[in-house]
């Protein structure tokens, strides 16, 4: 069984079935285990320490924690960072956390299965950032993100009042935000009549999947793919990362931006910041997120009861330099 699950059963809260609880006292009892009243009562003393867990890979997960070390300072928390890399996974960086004796944890961009958040949420409060929850108001966490929808409706808007049609959409898979990315950019597409060039195209989270999914695209129609006679004339990305990669690929093929294909990325990293980079991108207030998450973690510390709450901001548009007119043929036709 897990930790947090013997946990349950030895603070006698609500969590574990009665079968589950008659199992751990009985192995408890044959190995003459006793809860230490000491380190309970320390554990009862305010710590005032606030857990993060971060992707070390995700830049947007860097402004997300320089604004948490903000709020948090303002209102008088320290804050204890548990990092989630290549060889550590989340669950071990969580476990950390609560080894820290920190009151809160915030977990940016989580991938646990909301049954796993619901159980550490039982066993401290628990705020996700960046990720929506599916019924919130059965779960016991709390989630602040974007509208993340609305933010490739933004998108696909840009790109069709620049007057792109083929407009492809690098999907996210199964990470956080991307169901809802994907339902935002199939309902501008039909709400703009470009139903036909609907296209989803699996991209990822990483500079190597933007960069994979452009010499999908590039074989598709160097191979006279009905599906896929030219390059499209913009992509959105996943996030801007997956946008730095396509930039890449599209620079190895000879194909110039956005004189014959506009790029935007998602999250406005401090990556699409960069000069050389210049990323046209939907902004997420990382500053207002952080923020949002640290105030909802104390509320959680000072409050008996509090349900769960499903915060949403307003993501917006950033223009640089990835994205212009669409090109036209001698024709006249784009």
């Amino acid at each position: 069984m897990s930790t947090a699950l013997v946990s349950i059963v030895m603070r006698a809260v609500p969590g574990a079935s009665p079968e589950t609880r008659r199992r751990v006292l009985a192995v408890a009892e044959e190995l003459g285990y006793r809860p230490d009243k000491r380190a309970q009562l320390l554990r009862q003393q305010r710590s005032r320490l606030l857990g993060v867990s971060f992707g070390v890979e995700h830049p947007f997960h860097g402004d997300l924690v320089d604004a948490v070390y903000q709020a948090a300072e303002d209102a008088g928390y320290e804050v204890v960072l548990s990092a989630v890399t290549p060889h550590r996974n989340e669950a071990r960086a969580v476990e950390t956390l609560l080894a820290d004796r920190c009151e809160a944890v915030i977990l940016l961009g989580p991938q646990l299965p909301s049954s796993e958040l619901d159980l550490l949420g039982r066993q401290i409060p628990v705020v996700i950032v960046a990720r929506r929850l599916r019924n919130p108001t059965l779960r016991l966490v709390d989630a602040v993100h974007s509208a993340d929808t609305v933010g490739l409706e933004l998108a696909v808007d840009h790109l069709v009042a620049l007057g792109h049609q083929r407009i492809v959409h690098l999907d996210g898979g199964r990470a956080p935000g991307a169901a809802d990315r994907r339902h935002g950019y199939r309902s501008a597409m039909h709400r703009h009549g470009l139903d036909s060039h609907i296209s989803l195209v699996p991209g990822g989270l990483a500079e190597a999947d933007g960069a994979a999914a452009v010499q999908v695209l590039h074989a598709r129609a160097a191979a006279g793919d009905p599906s896929a006679q030219r390059l499209p004339t913009a992509i959105i990305a996943f996030n801007d990362r997956c946008a730095t990669g396509v930039l890449d690929s599209l620079l190895r093929l000879g194909v110039s931006v956005p004189q014959q294909i506009s790029v935007m990325g998602y999250d406005d990293s401090r990556l699409s910041r960069m000069a050389h980079i210049d990323l046209t991108t939907i902004g997420q207030d990382a500053t207002l997120l952080g923020r949002l998450a640290v105030l909802r973690a104390i509320d959680r510390l000072d409050a008996e009861f509090h349900a769960a709450r499903d915060v949403v901001t307003a993501p917006h548009l950033i223009v640089r330099g990835t994205t212009g007119p669409v090109p036209h043929s001698p024709g006249g036709t784009a």
